[in-house]
């Protein structure tokens, strides 16, 4: 697929037969390796978009960009597995429990890696700022 995961068009036979069986297979290895070796626990594995996917099929047997819900999975980093977290609606349009936004991500990933995510800092000029900005730590993974 010369779009990669820029899913416009055909998007179920592209995913299934060319786009998830090498990610799957990928991060599946990915994680046994470092659960082998003992590095699981002190390195987070994060697979991600920068936004979700239409719950509506357009024209061209598509899905488009859709900025109002996202899948992530996040794995290791001491975090607990099988966790989900959040619901959407029926139609998968909107988040209705639990939404967590990129600043709560944020915050969730340095806080699994041991950096305070309320940390402030000053600019040269000696305005403060936080590391992370209206952000909290996703609760149920600590």
């Amino acid at each position: 697929n010369q779009l990669g995961w820029d899913t416009h068009q055909q998007n179920f036979p592209t995913i299934k037969n060319s786009l998830a069986p090498p990610i799957d297979q990928g991060i599946s290895a990915l994680l046994a390796d470092l659960e082998r070796r003992g590095l699981l626990a002190s390195t987070i594995v994060l697979a991600m978009g920068e936004f979700g996917r239409t719950p509506k099929i357009n024209g061209n047997a598509g899905r488009d960009h859709h900025g109002r819900a996202n899948s992530i999975v996040i794995a290791g980093g001491g975090l607990p597995g099988g966790t989900v977290i959040g619901r959407t609606d029926r139609q998968g349009d909107s988040p209705t429990d639990r939404p967590v936004t990129p600043a709560d991500l944020a915050a969730t990933l340095y806080k699994a890696l041991g950096i305070d995510p309320g940390r402030r800092f000053e600019t040269p000029d000696g305005q403060p700022i936080r590391l992370v900005d209206q952000g909290e730590p996703i609760g149920e993974l600590f």
